[in-house]
């Protein structure tokens, strides 16, 4: 059997319970990582790794992978979470993708500041602090590692109603690349990646109408499926991108 583009490497995957995030997981366990499989849900994190992850051959129901709770904005369980991987592993991940993310969409002049917070503090505020915990975690045990970050075609260009989730996205591309700068002496890779518009749970709330309108932007006449995304994530995390550090992928179709 021909070892995985990730074989024998610990990834950490946040919004791991669905869309994206579940289909990193699928993806990084298929080509021979183990996968923490992170998110508020705990429920549904369980079933990422019960249900669409590689089983490890001979090993029990969830093979040396593990599903956690966790809500990326609260900093206390971002460090227990680091501490119960260091306790588990014995080493910290190698792989982190930052896919945990939410929308909470309104006009600009009817956004309550508790949207707009829950937003940033998700979005932007829990990659900052995934990043710095395990980054810090990586540097300090001398491991090289690869981050990658999710962020959004919208981050790039904005769209009508989400200006929370715009900024917070764009932050991530800022964020991202002056992570890299900083991290790159600790041979520590920080990518983004800007998805485009893709078949998730997140999307599924556009209504059909305004759907088939953005598809007419799309040169592929589609939306993504969480599986290319999944390829890209997979890519980054892998030494196939060994000099590619500091980048903001669009996965687009186009758009």
């Amino acid at each position: 059997m021909v070892a995985g583009i990730v074989a024998g490497r610990l990834a950490l995957v946040t919004g791991a319970g669905s869309g994206l995030g579940r289909a990193a997981c699928q993806l990084l366990s298929r080509e021979g990582a183990t996968v923490i499989a992170a998110d508020k849900n705990y429920e549904s994190a369980l079933e990422t790794i019960k249900t669409h992850t590689a089983l490890a051959s001979g090993a029990n129901a969830t093979g040396d992978h593990s599903a956690v709770e966790l809500n990326v904005a609260d900093s206390k369980q971002v460090q227990n979470l680091l501490d119960t991987i260091l306790k588990q592993y014995k080493a910290p991940p190698t792989i982190v993708v930052n896919s945990a993310g939410i929308t909470r969409d309104n006009w600009l002049l009817k956004m309550s500041e508790e949207d707009y917070n829950a937003v940033i503090d998700v979005n932007l505020k829990g990659t900052f602090l995934v990043m710095q915990t395990f980054a810090r975690a990586m540097a300090a045990a001398s491991l090289p590692g690869s981050i990658i970050n999710i962020s959004s075609i919208i981050g790039k260009y904005g769209n009508m109603g989400q200006t929370n989730y715009a900024a917070s996205k764009a932050g991530v591309i800022g964020m991202t690349q002056s992570a890299a700068k900083e991290l790159g002496k600790s041979n520590i890779r920080v990518n983004a990646i800007l998805p485009g518009f893709i078949k998730t749970p997140m999307v599924d709330t556009v209504p059909e109408k305004v759907l088939q309108g953005i598809l007419k932007l799309v040169p592929l006449g589609r939306m993504g499926k969480p599986s290319e995304l999944a390829e890209v994530i997979t890519f980054l995390a892998s030494d196939k991108s060994s000099f590619v550090t500091g980048a903001a992928i669009d996965v687009t179709g186009g758009f």
